[in-house]
């Protein structure tokens, strides 16, 4: 797909649908797992994903085959409070305790988030059909492959029900724009969004709101890189904040940063410098959970949620990356790399912020296969999250 000079598509599309779709990923999505570099820009593959080193035996012992595609292993000593939702060939799986089943199915599922009371997962779901668009004069057929915004009850009782498309129709053919990373705020009443629609021609995949009742997009009116966009919302749980994060280029090097939008000034501003991305909040939004990248690799880091300064750093594998925090507050999910086989660690945390005391990783999935390009998601009912502790320097004054 080509783009114009001012930084945003042209309407002549490729043949292949397909292809647009790989050329946003090798921009935005593999930059998770890997050195955002000009090899990236151009469509390969990250070095880092294929292995662990120079013979791809990082953490030594036989090299394993990944469970089929139907199959996730769980670690028995997982016990994890809520449930947890991730992405494996093309599908929604749930985890609970030590418990792990597939929601849906179908191979085109994406980018799930949970509901803030968890009644629902709103994910994308990637479809394919024959197109027109006219090419060289003359209409002519391409593989079309769109984006829709769809919902599912997490019991799995019902169908997934579809809320919104990224397929249209104009006066030159059918066509069709970005629907990717649908996050619900905590109350409920805005989604935030990436995408290039209404026009693709007229914009880069950037930070929006839509409503799922119609579909309609409004875009944040935050800066951006053309043509790179940004990625990774994250609604403060306490309100008045969305993250996302602003991708940039320094030379050969991705360069992304986490940005703060402030909900009642509509400002945005940095919360930190380069090469970071990933955002997940603490319950309490006071802290971020975030991916680090450097020259080496990527890791997971706790930032402040005010100043972006980093507080600790939770790993240092250079192979982990897109944290979750846990609604309980007291721990960390991530995926992770090991010779090529992407896997669901966590690490918990113990006593007060940011002093934690951290505890050694432990794998909740082993050779799965998790999906890099979906960040995991985790839900507690409110009635299994821990009493918080009184403050008490909070206590009421005695009465004389």
């Amino acid at each position: 797909m080509t783009r114009s000079t001012k930084g945003v598509r042209s309407e002549r599309p490729v043949a292949l649908g397909l292809l647009r779709d790989a050329a946003f990923l090798s921009v935005v999505g593999l930059a998770i797992v890997a050195v955002a570099t000009l090899s990236l820009l151009g469509g390969s593959l990250p070095f880092g994903l294929g292995g662990d080193g120079g013979d791809g035996g990082g953490d030594g012992g036989p090299v394993r085959t990944p469970a089929p595609s139907n199959v996730v292993i769980v670690d028995p000593r997982t016990k994890i409070p809520g449930t947890i939702a991730y992405v494996k060939s093309g599908n929604i799986w749930l985890q609970s305790g030590a418990n792990a089943r597939q929601l849906t199915s179908g191979g085109q599922d994406a980018m799930p988030s949970w509901s803030p009371d968890g009644a629902w997962i709103y994910f994308i779901r990637t479809v394919t059909e024959d197109g027109r668009y006219p090419w060289d004069g003359r209409a002519s057929k391409y593989q079309l492959t769109y984006p829709l915004l769809m919902r599912v009850q997490p019991t799995g009782d019902a169908a997934a029900e579809q809320l919104a498309t990224g397929r249209f129709n104009n006066k030159l053919g059918t066509w069709f724009y970005w629907l990717r990373q649908p996050t619900l705020s905590p109350d409920g009443l805005q989604m935030a969004i990436m995408s290039d629609g209404p026009d693709p021609s007229e914009r880069n995949t950037v930070l929006q709101f839509i409503d799922p009742a119609t579909g309609a997009l409004t875009p944040a009116d935050v800066p951006e890189t053309a043509p790179f966009g940004h990625q990774d919302p994250a609604w403060q749980p306490t309100g008045g904040v969305l993250l996302y994060v602003k991708n940039e280029r320094d030379g050969a090097r991705g360069a992304p940063a986490i940005q703060r939008l402030n909900l009642t000034t509509g400002k945005a501003s940095a919360l930190t410098g380069p090469g970071y991305l990933g955002p997940s909040w603490s319950p309490d939004g006071e802290f971020v959970a975030a991916t680090r990248i450097t020259s080496f690799g990527t890791d997971i880091v706790i930032l402040d949620g005010g100043s972006g300064v980093e507080l600790l750093r939770l790993t240092s594998d250079e192979r982990s990356f897109s944290p979750v925090w846990s609604p309980a507050g007291d721990a960390i999910a991530y995926l992770h790399v090991s010779r090529g086989i992407v896997d669901l660690r966590m690490v918990t945390l113990t006593g007060p912020g940011p002093d934690w005391t951290m505890s050694e990783p432990l794998d909740l999935t082993q050779v799965s296969g998790l999906e890099t390009g979906s960040r995991p998601v985790w839900f507690i009912p409110a009635d299994e999250l821990p009493t918080p502790t009184p403050d008490p320097s909070a206590a009421a004054p005695s009465v004389p």
